[in-house]
């Protein structure tokens, strides 16, 4: 019950209601919290604003008033009917559930009256006065009556007494001689609460007392406390009972209201009959409210179930999400020591031959520096001819050795600086562009088996992703059978969720599934789902595949032709298996011509007779005679002929193989054709001395039975 408490506080002051009424808006609101919130309208108004708000009228004031925007946030203003009012003066306050409360403004007495209040009555009402209902802020204005206009709760007022006294202090055995127990149980009958041990001594289960209901303390304190039904009286006439239901108004009302008032010509009812009626219908939608409250637990399990999912989930995507940082940080050090060694291998090559240079400088300047003290020293001899035998040899040394010190010798072989240089650019790049990519395959698509269908020999698929799916889906892939158990195959590959599948046979059973894929794959099938095509083949003649000189009308089931030469059109179905047939009545036949009709491969000739290549097989008429013709060849001659208003009959039996023609729902001559497989259009070609009009979804002859065909070639 702690799930009713917020049912039963008001929504001013944030308590239990106490003497609660009903505002026309069907909420309620405490008498005294009623009172707090009355504004006073300007004396000048509307005549409308005389109505009484508890009036319980059907159409109610409130509406027009919300029309016209009498409460305002934005302005803090109450209105009326004849126009906008400024809020009080007085300060507003706020009750615990945010509704603004004003004191009451009693307008001060003249000075020559001095009005008091009987002791224990409310202030009197002032008048012209409004309310506006806390909850949905509708607004009205009170008549004379004010307050009391509104009925009273009767019935929220005795649930909130009972749930107040469902919360006391637990009840005592009231048998017990020294500290009473607990009580456990309460019997109905003796209306006596009793603990265990004195429900054992005193109240056995056994004798007249075994038929005696003993019930939970809280639910006989309930009952035992709640007081009898009060008879409700009419706001309108105080003294009388309501003993009657206006079904027009929809509230309660008295003999008085029926006699004097309004109600007179209402419909009513008697008021026990509707309690019941109302409390059925109450019931009855507790009980769909409840399944909703059913289902909504269940939902609620299902959230509490995904929070630990996705708890779990992210644990484990955190720790994924680390694992895999950590190895780019590992790559990236490792390769960190790879730039590492080769700068130190450059370092150390730059250092050897430098130093390299610096010893090989060092002796070479050395030994020049020595050859030029030695050269000094020489110099200095006093002696010619000592001199002389020495001079040349010394002076091509010293320019031996100055010409070892040229270009390039004091040049350095390296330089100080480094060549490398690190190309980390598309590196922080690719670090800026690392992101989530869609890694998983898509869910099972869901067939919308209400936009699914078949029409003819056509099927209609139509499919989408579950509603809480995020991942990507690049397109679908759709697969039908055979239609006669065999494998699946793809029938449609692409991005949109409906597709219709033509050229299906007819009256054959398809199986069909959807499933996504995106760059991650492709994901699970969604379930399978059986259509059936259609038993009986509707078609047309095909106007796309007709000859340039064909006329169609009449939704293309009428051809007529505006050549002199034979002319074909095709149907727009194709049949490959099961027995169909169709006809073709004569609406016009002048001079003799001779028509052809059959079937045809859809790559059949369209500017000769049907029947002269090798892609049609028919039956060609004239007024008298006819003939079978296939591939030019011309067999079968049989009497009878066509005219105006003759109906020419097609009989494709594939089960068989065959092909029979009918004259006036007469067989014309024998089978006409056999071992029939493949795809097969009807066909016919004609002049523009015929025009026929097209009749199908035909069922199957009674004369035709399927069976064996005779060594005379008929049906038997």
């Amino acid at each position: 019950m702690d799930e009713m408490e917020e049912e039963l506080k008001c929504p001013v002051c944030g308590s239990f209601f106490r003497e609660p009424i009903i505002l026309p808006c069907s909420h309620n609101i405490c008498l005294a919290c009623a009172r707090n919130i009355l504004v006073q309208t300007p004396d000048a108004e509307s005549p409308q604003s005389s109505r009484a708000s508890g009036s319980g009228v059907s159409d109610y004031d409130y509406l027009d008033l919300d029309k016209m925007s009498l409460y305002s946030e934005a302005d803090s203003g109450y209105g009326s009917y004849g126009g906008f009012v400024s809020a009080p003066t007085t300060p507003c306050q706020k009750s615990p559930n945010g509704v603004r409360v004003f004191p009451p403004s009693v307008p001060q007495p003249p000075p020559q009256q001095h009005l008091l209040p009987q002791p224990g009555s409310l202030p009197p009402i002032p008048r012209n006065s409004c309310i506006t209902c806390p909850q949905c802020h509708r607004s009205l204005i009170l008549d004379d009556r004010g307050l009391r206009g509104f009925p009273k709760n009767r019935v929220l007022e005795g649930v909130v007494d009972r749930y107040q006294q469902s919360k006391a202090a637990a009840l005592k055995c009231q048998l017990c001689e020294k500290s009473p127990k607990e009580a456990t149980v309460m019997c109905e009958q003796c209306d006596v609460f009793y603990c265990d041990p004195c429900r054992l001594r005193c109240h056995p289960p056994r004798g007249p007392l075994a038929k005696h209901r003993l019930v939970p303390p809280a639910q006989g304190r309930i009952s035992r406390r709640a007081s009898p039904r009060k008879i409700s009286t009419c706001t309108e006439h105080e003294l009388e009972n309501l003993s009657m239901y206006c079904v027009q108004c929809k509230m309660p009302v008295c003999y008085q209201c029926l006699e004097e008032g309004k109600h007179g010509t209402h419909e009513v009812k008697a008021l026990g009959a509707m309690w019941k009626l109302h409390k059925g219908q109450l019931s009855q939608a507790l009980n769909g409210l409840s399944d909703r409250a059913t289902e909504a637990k269940e939902f609620l399990v299902q959230l509490r179930n995904m929070v630990q999912h996705i708890q779990e989930n992210g644990v484990e995507f955190e720790a994924c999400l680390v694992a895999q940082c950590d190895a780019l940080i590992d790559a990236l050090n490792r390769r960190k020591a790879q730039l590492l060694a080769r700068v130190n291998k450059e370092h150390e090559h730059k250092l050897k031959v430098v130093r390299d240079q610096i010893s090989h400088c060092t002796v070479k300047l050395r030994q020049t520096t020595g050859l030029m003290e030695y050269c000094l020293e020489v110099i200095k001899e006093n002696d010619p001819s000592g001199f002389l035998q020495i001079s040349d040899a010394l002076i091509r040394r010293v320019l031996m050795t100055e010409g070892q010190w040229g270009k390039g010798t004091l040049t350095p072989r390296m330089t100080s600086d480094f060549d490398l240089t690190l190309d980390s650019g598309p590196l922080l790049q690719t670090i800026h562009q690392l992101d989530f990519v869609q890694m998983k395959v898509p869910a099972a698509p869901i067939l919308q088996l209400e936009e699914c269908c078949t029409q003819n020999n056509s099927a209609t698929l139509s499919w989408k992703q579950p509603p809480l799916s995020t991942i990507a889906v690049d397109g679908y892939i759709l697969e039908l059978d055979d239609g006669n158990m065999g494998p699946f195959r793809e029938v449609y590959v692409g991005t949109e969720t409906i597709c219709t599948v033509d050229g299906l046979h007819f009256n054959s059973t398809y199986k069909s599934r959807v499933k996504a894929f995106n760059a991650s794959g492709v994901g699970q099938y969604s379930k399978t789902l059986i259509m059936q095509t259609s038993e009986i083949a509707w078609f047309t003649f095909d106007p796309a595949s007709a000859h340039p000189d064909i006329i169609l009308s009449n939704d293309n089931l009428t051809v007529s032709c505006n050549s002199y030469d034979d002319r074909v059109v095709m149907g727009n179905s194709a049949f490959s298996r099961g027995i169909h047939y169709w006809e073709m009545t004569i609406d016009r036949y002048d001079n003799h011509p001779d028509p052809a009709f059959g079937i045809a491969r859809a790559d059949v000739l369209k500017d000769v007779m049907l029947g002269k290549d090798d892609k049609a097989w028919a039956m060609y008429v004239d007024n008298n005679r006819s003939w079978f013709m296939h591939n030019n060849s011309h067999t079968n001659r049989t009497d009878g002929g066509i005219g105006k208003g003759a109906t020419i009959g097609v009989l494709l039996d594939f089960s068989r193989g065959i092909l029979i023609f009918l004259i006036n729902d007469e067989q014309q001559g024998p089978v006409a054709f056999e071992s029939l497989e493949g795809v097969y259009y009807p066909a016919l070609s004609l002049n523009r001395n015929v025009q026929v009009t097209l009749h199908t979804g035909l069922p199957i002859p009674d004369f035709y039975t399927p069976g064996e065909v005779d060594p005379n070639g008929s049906v038997c």
